[in-house]
């Protein structure tokens, strides 16, 4: 490799970033090239370099151009449903923007915990080809027949070879600033951009390296390969997505007033995020820039680029609200005792659940200015003082911070102009990718065949951009849907473990700081090596990154395991993950246990690191008992019915439905008004397009009537399901009677409805007195009113303790009314009263502005503790008094009209429907979705999907995405035409059933009936089970008198086992002075062991005296369990569930109920307190409610003394 100047090494040494145009510097490039070209642009020196060297050519049907978290969703939906994806990312690791960060919002879940499953399951897909440090160069044809040429640059390292090591990195001579430490810390020039990277080979950045070779001699392997050549590769497809992310904003110019890049103690939120992480910098530990000593003051100031016409970009960047919150929060939470404030202009927290996380910060003490500070400066010992006039006291102050936070703006990529020559398509004025409307295609690029996914069209949330690049992975099914998809491969040989005695092998999780900052992990591996059938233990810093699931398969080979226990986070979330590893290497994919340390026990009991580190013990103890008693379990197969069920016939589900026909699927939809169109029939106009809302439904309308693949069902009501995913069976009661349907996947898209206002603000008192729907439809009739004065309410019946959250569209709905009515009466005073102006969609802001500054409409801020009060006289004359919280004025009007804004609430059917679905809601009876962030169209039940307002209120563009996202993940089953279902169903030992049929009633499915049969010259009774229905709740297991039925993978002996460890102590911990009783809870899967989880994400802190065993269903608890526990020492015994009506198994939680009197009754037989045990209803929202009751129960418990069977 040749010598680099010396001025070269000295610019990077001196922070100063060099041109990284790799296409000018490459060395083939210079070698290839005797003389100086004059050349356009980086496209034509790759066709240049066409002609000198042999091209790659990849056959594939979709190109995806970013691999962040909405590029991997694309590939990974595609890639499911068959069809070859070629995913290329110019960086060289895949995950994007999102790995950066710490947690995510409201769930505080750890960022990189939730993308490196998905990092992971996208390296491994047998039908994704995976090219990072690739751009596209070039791309030519039409849909359905695109040629692309993509440039992947030469790593020198070669992949195949590189086993992850870390040897090279000591050696390197050469330190440069690390951008992916947003310039907080330095990499050497061979590198890895963080531990968890995906793929795990290191990369040497060329404009760096000196050349010494010092790498070359330390790798083992052979790895290092300074003659690679970079690579021009063709590749063929049907259609393209741009997935390309985002940049943030640097106020190094623009905004300078607020010493970014002068004083080193203002750093960015991202530089902040970067301080949080426990693979940050400073492994998650907060210092000061300047001097490395902890912040006792930080402030944040949003907005920093954002909604500036002069001094950044006029758009909302959508998310930074929120993750400031975040930040802070965290802070607050970890430090008390620091001062945390953030400036800010409008609170923007619009999203589902987004409302109570502030609410939570504010209890929690984080300080709330609205303010646009004016400017800042350093004083001697590094602190910032921020000057700033507070909007609420008019009063001019000063505030001095140790570290103060920018809240930059999301920006185009400034490579989206060459990006968009290539592709030969548009960006608006802003710098984003244009769609072909921002209203109602907004996935739909400016060229056919070419789709856009996530925030290079403007700024989203995660889960928004999740569901975009679904949507957008429908949408690329179109030009490619009649190729021919791919032969799945056989999997891996299952290894024969039949007879052999158990080898166990344990990976304990650091997860960062997250475990090992609370819990011994060496003192916890130690234990674990010591415990019965363990041949081998080990901890690692992230046990779900892509280096470890290798170990993990090396180790099962050279130690011989048969059994793995990772002790880390929660099955919930990465069991999946770690059971596919094992089935790569051949074992039974139900072989495999979790220890959930860190929801159950670091997080929870991080105040007493000795308690949190016992109790890791006795967890990874209880999974090791149960591991040695787990048996292969075999999986069935189940064909899928092609067709889609889809509950609601507006917007939302008709989009869906025409998305899924565009895929060449059939659905039906069941409306249960008489016309199509939901909410939408209401509306006059469209925020922020003042489009005509007919002229966007009818056509809709007509496309859902005539397409031959959707049926149309109105005035109809589902009454009946049965059935499992694949093989669902539907009664629909229609105006011509009853109607049968089957089908293979189901969306839930039935919407929301304006709350009863009840007599709020004098509704129902005055015909003056509207709501925003009412006012619609008036004009929506040309029914428009002539006012003189007229006033609107927003947030009525939003944001307090009944409906804690935003309705989400309330401000831009009466934004645009406002202006209607301006427009209709021009001399007339229009005002709208408001807690947040939360408008944050694609030129909603600007439509805003438009209407403020254009229209003259007034706008008057009211906080929640000063509401405006509405007084009605006899006339039914209305009086609105309101005080500003800008000015603090008192305002008084007597509006011809007032106009108020309702909150919003799931759709009237919401209870029916998650009865028959099995599926939970959660505030406002909208559904609750499998994650909040990853899985934001999916419920936790198969096959089951979720679709705009549904969900949670949502805008058109949002609605039209999720909609389009929604049919693609509901189309995967179908066109994979089989599903592979779980082998954790029950099975019956006939040797001990009597055909007493006890468990045919319970049995929530019917899925068990009773037969007769021949034995010994004699009838014998016993039960059959169709496995095909079967969902392994359990229930039956626990209703069976004679273990005549188990569960599968949560054996009666198992669950016994499990208990009596948990109430095993280590002797190893610190002496208690005190009793201290132990409690075993029998959680649920799906909600309360959530709710548990959820107790760990949000750090509600409990005693660290309970011991959880995970359970399918409350109603699997057989009473026996709970005996056994006291006669084996428990001092309390608790089961959660789900709440009634909200059973995963429908009635399972009725059953577990019945049973609590008779165990109480047996509890006094024994002569114990009946109150040593509870039975509770515990959500999978519920985390604070799951914590009180751990808490409640200790104490009680506590008071009553230990179990006498204890000695």
């Amino acid at each position: 490799m040749p010598d680099q100047s010396d001025e070269i090494i000295q610019q990077y040494y001196e922070d100063v970033p060099l041109d990284d145009d790799y296409l000018i510097q490459v060395p083939e490039i210079m070698l290839l090239d005797d003389q100086t070209r004059d050349v356009d642009s980086d496209v034509k020196v790759v066709s240049e370099m066409a002609f000198r060297k042999l091209k790659k050519k990849i056959e594939g049907d979709v190109l995806i151009v970013g691999a962040g978290i909405t590029g991997m969703q694309a590939a990974l939906d595609i890639a499911d449903k068959g069809y070859r994806v070629v995913l290329i990312d110019k960086t060289s690791t895949i995950g994007g923007n999102m790995v950066k960060l710490d947690k995510t919002f409201p769930t505080n879940d750890c960022s990189i915990c939730t993308s490196a499953p998905k990092m992971v399951e996208v390296s491994r897909h047998p039908n994704i080809t995976l090219m990072t440090y690739a751009e596209l160069a070039s791309l030519e044809g039409e849909a359905g027949d695109f040629t692309a040429h993509v440039f992947r640059k030469s790593k020198y390292v070669d992949p195949d070879k590189c086993t992850g090591c870390d040897d090279c990195v000591p050696v390197c001579p050469v330190e440069v600033t690390s951008f992916f430490e947003e310039k907080l810390a330095k990499r050497k020039a061979i590198y890895i951009e963080f531990p968890q990277a995906v793929p795990i080979v290191y990369t040497i950045d060329y404009d760096a390296c000196v050349g010494c070779g010092s790498c070359e001699r330390v790798c083992e392997p052979g790895a290092i390969s300074f003659l690679e050549k970079s690579e021009d590769i063709e590749v063929k497809v049907g259609s393209v997505i741009v997935a390309t992310g985002f940049e943030l904003f640097e106020p190094l110019e623009m905004r300078r007033e607020y010493g970014y890049g002068k004083y080193p103690n203002v750093i960015t939120a991202m530089q902040f995020e970067r301080l949080l992480s426990s693979f940050g910098p400073t492994e998650g530990k907060i210092y000061r820039p300047s001097d490395a000593t902890k912040p006792k003051s930080i402030a944040w100031i949003q907005c920093v680029g954002s909604r500036s016409k002069q001094l950044g970009f006029p758009y909302c960047s959508r998310v930074c609200c929120m993750y400031a919150t975040k930040e802070a929060s965290i802070i607050k939470e970890a430090e008390p005792d620091t001062e945390v404030s953030i400036f800010y202009m409008d609170l923007r927290a619009y999203g589902k659940d987004f409302q109570q996380y502030y609410d939570k910060a504010k209890g929690m003490g984080v300080e709330y200015i609205r303010s646009r500070p004016s400017s800042v400066y350093e004083n001697e010992d590094g602190s910032i003082t921020i000057k700033y006039m507070d909007t609420h006291t008019r009063e001019v102050q000063d505030k001095t911070v140790d570290l103060l936070v920018l809240s930059t703006a999301i920006m185009p990529s400034k490579d989206n102009p060459k990006l968009a020559g290539i592709l030969d398509i548009e960006v608006d004025d802003d710098g984003f990718f244009k769609t072909e409307s921002v209203m109602t295609d907004p996935i739909q690029s400016t060229r056919e065949g070419i789709y856009l996914a996530g925030c290079n069209q403007g700024p989203k949330d995660i889960p928004d951009s999740v569901a975009m690049g679904s949507g957008a992975a429908a949408k690329a099914m179109i030009p490619i849907k009649d190729r021919d998809k791919v032969v799945p491969a056989e999997p891996v040989p299952e290894k024969d473990v039949a007879g052999e005695e158990p080898r166990i092998g344990i990976f304990v999780c650091h997860c960062g700081k997250n475990i090992a900052n609370y819990v011994d992990v060496e003192d916890v591996t130690r234990y674990a090596s010591e415990l019965p059938n363990v041949v081998y233990a080990t901890h690692e810093m992230f046990v779900c990154s892509e280096d470890i699931q290798k170990t993990i398969k090396e180790k099962i080979e050279e130690e011989g395991l048969n059994r793995v226990i990772v002790a880390a986070c929660s099955p919930r979330t990465h069991g999946g993950l770690f059971q596919d590893t094992i089935a790569e290497a051949g074992l039974n994919k139900y072989l495999f246990e979790m220890a959930n340390i860190r929801n159950q026990c670091s997080w929870v009991h991080s105040h007493e690191p000795a308690k949190a580190t016992e109790k890791s013990k006795d967890l990874i103890r209880m999974a090791v008992v149960k591991s040695a008693m787990l048996e292969p379990l075999e999986e069935r197969t189940v064909s899928v019915i092609p067709k889609t069920m889809i509950v609601g016939g507006g917007l939302s589900g008709m989009r869906a439905a025409i998305s899924l026909a565009d895929m060449g699927i059939d659905s039906f939809i069941i409306e249960k008004e008489k016309e199509l169109g939901g909410n939408l029939r209401d509306l006059h106009s469209l925020f922020p397009s003042d489009v005509r809302a007919v002229d966007v439904l009818d056509p809709i309308i007509e496309r859902v009537r005539k397409d031959e693949h959707i049926t149309v069902y109105t005035e109809a009501e589902l009454i009946e399901l049965e059935g499992f995913i694949g093989n669902f069976n539907a009664n629909i009661k229609t105006p011509k009677g009853e109607v049968e349907q089957e089908f293979g996947t189901a969306i839930i898209a039935t919407g929301f409805k304006e709350i009863d206002l009840d007599g709020l603000c004098g509704y129902g008192q005055s015909p003056k007195i509207i709501t925003q729907i009412e006012l619609e439809r008036m004009l929506k009739e040309g029914e428009v009113p002539e006012v003189r004065n007229a006033v609107m309410i927003n947030c009525v019946g939003a944001m307090d303790e009944e409906r804690p959250y935003c309705c989400r569209i309330g401000c831009g709905v009466s934004i645009k009314n406002a202006r209607l009515l301006k427009e209709a009466n021009p001399n007339s005073d229009i005002s709208i009263l408001y807690r947040d102006i939360r408008v944050f969609g694609k030129e909603e802001e600007e439509y805003f502005a438009s209407v403020i500054e254009d229209d003259r409409v007034k706008i008057i801020r009211y906080l929640n503790e000063e509401q405006p009060a509405v007084e009605v006289d006899q006339e039914g004359n209305v009086t609105v008094t309101v005080k500003d919280a800008v000015y603090g004025e008192e305002h008084t009007f007597q509006p011809d009209l007032l106009v108020l804004t309702a909150e919003t609430e799931g759709g009237e059917d919401y209870e029916k429907i998650k009865k028959l679905f099995k599926v939970p809601t959660g505030p406002g009876n909208f559904f609750t979705e499998a994650h909040a962030k990853i899985r934001p169209l999916d419920f936790a039940s198969d096959g089951v999907y979720v679709s705009g307002s549904a969900h949670y209120p949502k805008n058109m563009a949002d609605a039209i995405a999720q909609a389009e996202g929604a049919a693609s993940r509901a189309a995967i089953p179908i066109m994979k035409g089989e599903l592979t279902l779980s082998g954790n169903i029950s099975f019956v030992v006939d040797k001990n059933c009597d055909g007493c049929a006890y468990c045919i009633d319970t049995c929530p499915f019917k899925a068990i009936t009773l037969i007769e049969y021949m034995y010994e010259n004699q009838i014998k009774k016993t039960v059959d089970l169709n496995e095909a229905i079967c969902k392994g709740c359990g229930v039956c297991m626990a209703t069976c008198p004679k273990q005549g039925v188990y569960t599968r993978g949560f054996t009666y002996d198992q669950i016994m086992a499990q208990g009596k460890s948990a109430i095993e102590r280590t002797g190893e911990g610190p002496p208690d002075t005190d009793f201290e009783p132990r409690i075993v809870a029998f959680c649920c899967n799906w909600c309360s062991y959530a709710g548990a989880d959820l107790a760990g994400v949000s750090r509600y802190q409990y005693p660290a005296n309970v011991r959880v065993l995970r359970v399918m269903c409350s109603g699997m608890v057989h009473p026996n369990f709970v005996i056994e526990a006291f006669m084996n020492g428990a001092d309390g015994v608790v089961i959660c569930g789900c709440h009634p009506g909200d059973c995963h198994y429908l009635e399972g939680n009725k059953t577990a109920e019945s049973r609590a009197d008779a165990i109480m009754l047996m509890l006094e037989d024994f002569g114990l307190e009946p109150e040593r045990f509870r039975l509770e209803w515990v959500s999978a929202s519920e985390g604070q409610k799951f914590a009180e009751v751990m808490k409640e129960m200790t104490e009680l418990i506590r008071s009553m003394g230990p179990n006498p069977y204890s000695g």
